[in-house]
């Protein structure tokens, strides 16, 4: 005897024309996983004393840099001042003619140009010892981090004052230029005085 076995026909759906939306599991599943960044290697401890020592290093070089700039600076002082004092006894300033105003103009701009250079500007030190969260913030950094740390702030320190060093370097050398200038136009100025009093005389 064989058994009959009824095979039902699968039941034809309806077509909707829309494609079944995925489920929240599939797209979770298709988002990329972020990888954790590989931590960076570890720096020797002699390394960073290499890096301390090469940035204090060229720390000190800028301050010597800076004394330079501050001996330049009292030589123009001193060279402007004996322009002045020239101009004044041999009474050029008051001759009336177009190299006075030059010469006026010229030392007025010059002693601008140095006193730009002379003013205080802010220095940038570090470690500020004026924020008095200094040494809850990096005594409590392991040794390796606070070295980092000390290296970032000296770096940034090295870069505000090399601002400040270009400016007071260009205010001299515009000085420089200036006084040079007005030296010049006051020789050619006593020439002409000179060459006018020699016709006047029937020298020339």
């Amino acid at each position: 005897m064989v058994n009959a076995v009824s095979v039902s026909a699968p039941v034809d759906q309806p077509f909707s024309g829309v494609d079944e939306a995925p489920s929240l599991n599939e797209i979770q599943l298709s988002l990329p996983v972020e990888e954790p960044s590989p931590a960076p290697p570890p720096i020797p401890p002699a390394t960073l004393a290499l890096a301390a020592q090469d940035v204090r290093m060229v720390l000190r070089e800028q301050s010597e840099q800076s004394q330079l700039l501050t001996t330049k600076l009292n030589i123009l002082f001193v060279a402007n001042g004996a322009l002045l004092t020239s101009l004044s006894i041999s009474r050029l300033l008051v001759s009336g003619s177009v190299f006075s105003l030059a010469e006026i103009f010229g030392f007025l701009v010059s002693f601008s140009l140095l006193m730009g250079a002379f003013l205080p500007r802010q220095v940038a030190v570090t470690p500020n010892l004026e924020d008095r969260k200094f040494l809850e913030t990096y005594l409590a950094l392991p040794e390796q981090d606070y070295q980092l740390q000390m290296l970032v702030n000296l770096s940034e320190t090295y870069n505000a004052n090399k601002q400040r060093l270009e400016d007071t370097s260009q205010s001299l050398k515009y000085a420089a230029y200036t006084i040079w200038g007005t030296t010049a136009i006051m020789l050619v100025h006593i020439l002409v005085i000179y060459v006018a009093t020699g016709a006047s005389s029937g020298i020339f």
